[in-house]
């Protein structure tokens, strides 16, 4: 092939690229830089509140979204504005959401880049950075199970190449081999740490090795060099899906945002990068072969501002948003209209893990592309057998084991899901979903209210007590999620409502954590359905009426209240199993306490922060002249959940509720 020298400091081979491609190239490449030119002015003037800059690194963006199918996911950064121009997003819906109007993405609910379309297959990077790495594999193992023969593109710079998420999302798609290109743009800075501070290998692309997976350096600025051997990977990645992990060689011309300025960064590296400006040479370059001319230049630079002044225009001209508090609380969820399906079946009596596992066999039936992934879960079973046989009903395809990497295996069923796939996610122990729990409270949670993409995905979280497991395999962690907005937590305590209310989540969009106390697994047995049946979240059971007092709990702890009655049978109670912590029932809690008018919440949870006390509060906000006693919070004590089975007996409240109980009714 042979290389053109142009009078610029980049070779570019033409090879058997047309003028018109070459021309398209530069127009893609140009587009995002005069834009990027008139953000900095706006910026300058107040009109935009922040801004990322891809100048420089404009070759990468247009060059990988070229080469690749229009129906294929691109998962892009702040610095890809040629992503999302090149894929032909019109301008004054940018400019909308950038200016926070309601023509954007979000709705004014967040800025920049952080939001996804799917009419134009794009999804974007929440700040976290590494997340979108591991949502990428999901994209791309729906293309797989569907034999779709696509690629899936992702993003990253060489900074998020330190975060866990990147490790993990690497080593899920080598073992699973799914069609997904890492693209490392590395530029040289993580914000003002340069790359010797960041890691301590020659090349990025140097870890595909450690991963099994082929890797590729690329010149970043040469648009030609991007395009063709792009074009070449993504022919091969579709005949033989697998990963590839390519580094960008770039640099950043600004500051990693506006405000930071480019102080840190020597001037012979400015003046060195200057010269490798991938506009200006590529421009040079077309000129010097007679496919543009200083007219054409004049013109197509005309022709973008136009657009650019045009769309501004209609951006700047629409309403600010008005604020509207029932829009912004219907947004946190997608709708979903619960059907009741109560088939009428013969009734046998099973245990709960029992329960759990003929939901999950069930809706492996009714939704023939659901995946379960989790660590163990095929040929083992899981720790608990609950998925035992399911690999000989369903297959590895749908039921998968999982490498140790929670993160990751959160981010994989989220990005199912931006595919239309379902997912379920079994942690091991809900001890260890500390290790995914940014991808659950912050992308789960919010992108349904962000860009309105549902996460249609339910984490399974066997938990609790009074096993004797120890800090790391016995908490009753429900708080953390209860406190974010986006997901739903669901935490039964019988056979029948674990089977009913499993199958609700699961035809649930939004994500869901449902917890299964272990200590129930094998003790409580109660007859249940054969057929499928569901059961409507929000709406908590009455266990025993009375008049006296109302006693409010869930999971494990409704049994430790049920022995205490069964025990002191003079007490008139109601007992609230709540069954679903988001949504509360609270319409029932409010109405039982009206007439009782006491109130004790038992939890396994220790004290602070727990579901008790904000059931508390509401009660006493909404319910004070009703009561006769004050509020009665019953819970573990402060401190790690403890091994020795005498340690745990302290810890837990079983011991205490009883006589808590009684002081309550004597007051």
């Amino acid at each position: 092939m042979k290389v053109i020298k142009s009078t610029s400091q980049i070779n570019y081979k033409k090879g058997k690229l047309d003028a018109h491609l070459l021309l398209a190239l530069y127009k893609n490449m140009l587009k995002p830089r005069l834009i990027e030119e008139k953000m900095l002015i706006l910026l300058r003037q107040g009109k935009i509140s922040k801004w990322f800059s891809g100048i420089g690194q404009e070759a990468i963006a247009v060059g990988v979204t070229m080469a690749m199918e229009e129906d294929e996911y691109i998962l892009p950064m702040h610095r890809n504005l040629g992503v999302f121009t090149t894929r032909g997003i019109p301008l004054y819906r940018l400019f909308a959401q950038w200016q926070g109007k309601a023509s954007g993405f979000t709705k004014g609910r967040d800025r920049s880049f952080h939001f996804g379309t799917q009419q134009y297959k794009i999804v974007g990077m929440i700040s976290h950075l590494g997340p979108q790495l591991g949502v990428a594999d999901g994209i791309a193992l729906a293309s797989k199970l569907k034999n779709k023969n696509q690629v899936t593109a992702v993003f990253t710079g060489e900074g998020a190449t330190s975060e866990g998420d990147f490790h993990e999302a690497l080593n899920v798609a080598s073992v699973w081999q799914l069609p997904v290109l890492f693209c490392v743009e590395n530029n040289g800075y993580g914000l003002s740490t340069p790359t010797n501070e960041q890691y301590n290998c020659k090349d990025i692309a140097d870890r595909g090795l450690g991963y099994g997976m082929e890797s590729h350096i690329i010149d970043g600025n040469n648009i030609v060099e991007v395009y063709t051997k792009m074009c070449e990977i993504n022919a091969s990645v579709r005949q033989n899906p697998r990963p590839v992990l390519i580094e960008f060689k770039t640099f950043r011309m600004r500051g990693h945002e506006e405000a930071s300025g480019t102080k840190y960064v020597p001037q012979e590296l400015m003046d060195t990068w200057a010269a490798k400006d991938p506009i200006l040479n590529f421009q040079a370059f077309l000129k010097e072969q007679k496919i543009l001319s200083e007219t054409e230049e004049v013109k197509i630079k005309e022709t973008i501002v136009h657009e650019i002044n045009e769309h501004l225009d209609v951006a700047f001209n629409e309403e600010a948003i008005i604020p509207d508090e029932t829009n912004e609380l219907n947004d946190v969820y997608k709708p979903f209209d619960y059907q009741v399906d109560n088939e009428n079946s013969e009734l046998k009596e099973i245990r709960f893990i029992d329960a759990i596992s003929d939901s999950l066999k069930q809706n492996m039936e009714r939704h023939e592309d659901l995946v379960i992934m989790g660590q163990d879960i095929a040929e083992y079973g899981g720790a608990f057998k609950i998925t035992e046989g399911f690999i000989n009903l369903f297959g590895k395809d749908r039921v998968r084991n999982t490498p140790i990497c929670e993160s990751a295996i959160v981010e994989t069923a989220m990005g199912l899901s931006i595919a239309g796939i379902k997912s379920i996610v079994e942690m091991q122990f809900a001890d260890f979903v500390s290790s995914g729990f940014n991808p659950i409270v912050n992308y789960l949670a919010k992108s349904f209210y962000r860009w309105q993409q549902e996460a249609d995905v339910v984490i399974r979280m066997p938990c609790g007590g009074g096993v004797a497991a120890g800090p790391f395999h016995s908490q009753t962690n429900e708080a953390w999620f209860t406190k974010t907005p986006g997901l739903k937590v669901v935490y039964p305590a019988f056979p029948y409502d674990a089977k009913g209310l499993l199958n609700t989540a699961i035809n649930d969009p939004n994500p869901i954590l449902f917890f299964e106390h272990k200590g129930l697994y094998r003790s409580i047995r109660q007859e249940v359905p054969v057929d499928y049946y569901t059961l409507p979240f929000g709406k908590a059971s009455v266990i025993k009426t009375g008049q006296d007092v109302t006693i409010i709990s869930y999971g494990g702890a409704i049994h430790w209240a049920l022995e205490t009655l069964s025990n002191n049978p003079e007490i008139s109670a109601d007992l609230i199993d709540l069954r679903t912590l988001q949504p509360l029932d609270t319409q029932t809690i409010y109405d039982s306490v009206k007439k009782t008018g006491r109130a004790i919440m038992l939890q396994e949870d220790s004290l602070f922060g727990g579901i008790a006390s904000d059931i508390s509060a509401g009660i006493m906000e909404n319910c004070f002249e009703y009561l006769d006693a004050p509020v009665k919070r019953v819970a573990s004590i402060e401190t790690p959940i403890p091994f020795a089975k005498q340690l745990e007996d302290q810890y837990l409240p079983k011991n205490r509720f009883e006589a808590e109980l009684k002081a309550l009714l004597a007051f």
